[in-house]
């Protein structure tokens, strides 16, 4: 019993960003509960990519889009190709961050986070949960941040977008939780990728956040896997606008 709800035979997962890192992660997480994988990136993937061997190796079935998050029409331009299909679980995980102090960031950094990390997933978001919304069922997984509970500190654009993750999370369960459609979000600690790699080559600022963390390590992407399968299965039907940390205990410090 406890093992069939975590199962995902026969249902479809949309992941973007799904090329590296925490993406391919929750791929290769939710292919090995069960889930045929749909793949989204900048670059569309072939049959040699890291994600479609992952999920091969799994037996499920894998296709591949490529959408540059930057580019609102490039969003619409994806949503429309995916009209019809049948998607019963979302995963938003595309993102970017750009570092620069706040009095002297850039508009166009600015814009060009939040257009990555909180309007296109939203756009997205509302596009695939449509067919959801008809259906009375699906999931709907958002990837935060520590920064949707903190300020960062560079990272004005990127702690503003999480932030409004959050938020957009609530939202979206308020109105959907009672169709059938569960919206939750995780907020991956400090994970070995290449969006932490300045911090992780910074000996003092690196010493300093593994200080903090109680796991006394840095995560690692895999570490994901559990969280996004469980938010994907039939074990979180009655969790509803949560934005759950995966941190080593960073926030509990």
């Amino acid at each position: 019993m406890t093992a069939s709800l975590f199962d995902l035979a026969g249902r479809t997962a949309l992941v973007t960003g799904a090329s590296r890192g925490i993406g391919l992660a929750m791929a290769d997480a939710l292919a090995g509960a069960g889930a045929d994988i749909i793949a989204v990136s900048t670059r569309e993937a072939d049959a040699d990519s890291a994600v479609a061997l992952a999920v091969a190796a799994h037996g499920r079935t894998f296709s591949s889009f490529a959408c540059d998050f930057s580019h609102r029409a490039a969003v619409l331009a994806l949503a429309d190709e995916l009209r019809g299909r049948r998607v019963d679980i979302l995963v938003n995980n595309a993102g970017t961050i750009e570092r620069a102090p706040a009095a002297e960031h850039p508009a166009d950094l600015w814009d060009r986070v939040v257009e990555v990390d909180l309007s296109s997933p939203f756009l997205l978001t509302q596009a695939v949960a449509q067919g959801m919304l008809e259906r009375g069922s699906g999931k709907v997984i958002f990837t935060a941040s520590l920064l949707s509970f903190q300020g960062g500190i560079n990272v004005p654009g990127y702690a503003a977008a999480k932030s409004g993750i959050a938020g957009l999370t609530k939202a979206l369960a308020n109105e959907w939780a009672p169709r059938g459609v569960n919206v939750n979000a995780i907020a991956p600690g400090y994970i070995a990728t290449d969006n932490t790699a300045p911090l992780r080559a910074d000996a003092d600022r690196s010493r300093s956040i593994l200080e903090r963390i109680p796991a006394g390590r840095w995560g690692e992407a895999s570490d994901i896997g559990g969280a996004t399968v469980f938010l994907a299965s039939r074990a979180s039907d009655y969790v509803d606008g949560v934005i759950l940390p995966v941190d080593g205990g960073w926030l509990g410090r």
